[in-house]
């Protein structure tokens, strides 16, 4: 790893260490050119590299919590928006492939002056990681994934598993024209739904579900989220795009930690069964009790508990 530039810590510790989504004082916001794009991005702490990657229907602060705890025990702890996540924050090259958003991640690290990173990734944001990893595994120290599994027990599920589909019914509503009105209408009532859903006994509070809806209004936004759905179930025209997104879907080679929530209405937990044979230098696999889809936001201690003692160890 590359030496770490130490700089003063702005934050001050508190209950953001055992919050979900909240903000602390440390965090800093700012906006970074990586591959192409002017990322905004949230941090706080200074020391090793941690990467927080979100998924939908979500955005970088729903990380903020857990950016505090990682500061609090030394880390840099980085939360990127998702390309398509800001105002001209689009795919340069059209792509929400595996392949694209594990690039970024790998380019954001390199823009952040780092030879390589530890990788936390929810839903989304986990399938970003992975790609990551599977890209350049160089650059990676360790990888945690949660809510969405790896492998192709995923896709198996899509095709024979009914439980599955129909958890996964939105995917295929967002390939339809009525995708972007519906998820509008009524102050973006979807959204709440799905978290409602996927989350059976959490509330999102009032102001962090208001953050993210102005996220998801921004001009362009919408569209560009739905993007990774259309593109899911596709693969890409030619050979050369096919050949890295099989690349970006191949074995993991950096040690690797799994969570999900018990609860989880997203994706049963049962999918994550036989992800081992892909991670070739050990899977720690945690089902986290009482929890669902956004389990970093339901139980945000035991979560970051689970995640700091793999990254410190």
């Amino acid at each position: 790893m590359a030496s770490e530039t130490q700089r003063p810590s702005t934050h001050s510790p508190g209950e953001d260490s055992t919050r979900g989504g909240s903000a602390g004082d440390g965090i800093r916001r700012r906006t970074i050119q990586a591959g192409g794009l002017e990322v905004p991005i949230l941090e706080a702490g200074s020391g090793p590299l941690v990467l927080c990657l979100h998924g939908f229907p979500d955005h970088a602060g729903s990380w903020a919590g857990m950016l505090d705890r990682l500061a609090q025990d030394g880390y840099w702890a980085v939360a990127p928006a998702q390309r398509g996540y800001w105002p001209g924050g689009a795919a340069p090259d059209g792509s929400y492939r595996a392949s694209a958003t594990g690039q970024d991640v790998l380019d954001l690290i390199e823009a952040l002056g780092r030879d390589r990173a530890d990788l936390i990734g929810h839903d989304l944001g986990a399938r970003a990681a992975y790609a990551a990893a599977s890209l350049d595994a160089t650059r990676v120290r360790k990888l945690v994934g949660m809510a969405v599994p790896y492998g192709p027990q995923l896709r198996s599920a899509w095709l024979t598993d009914g439980d599955q589909q129909r958890r996964s019914w939105y995917m295929f509503f967002f390939q339809t024209a009525l995708a972007e009105p519906a998820v509008e209408f009524d102050d973006f009532a979807f959204i709440d739904r799905l978290w409602r859903e996927w989350s059976p006994g959490y509330v999102l509070p009032d102001a962090e579900r208001a953050a993210l809806k102005e996220t998801l209004r921004a001009p362009g936004v919408l569209t560009e989220a739905l993007g990774y759905y259309r593109q899911l179930f596709s693969p890409p025209t030619d050979e050369a795009s096919r050949a890295l997104e099989a690349r970006a879907s191949g074995a993991i080679t950096v040690p690797s930690l799994y969570l999900h929530g018990a609860d989880d209405n997203c994706f049963s937990v049962q999918v994550s069964d036989g992800m081992d044979d892909l991670f070739k230098n050990g899977l720690e696999r945690v089902v986290v009790p009482r929890a669902g889809h956004f389990l970093h936001l339901e139980r945000p201690k035991q979560v970051a508990d689970h995640i700091l003692s793999f990254l410190n160890n």
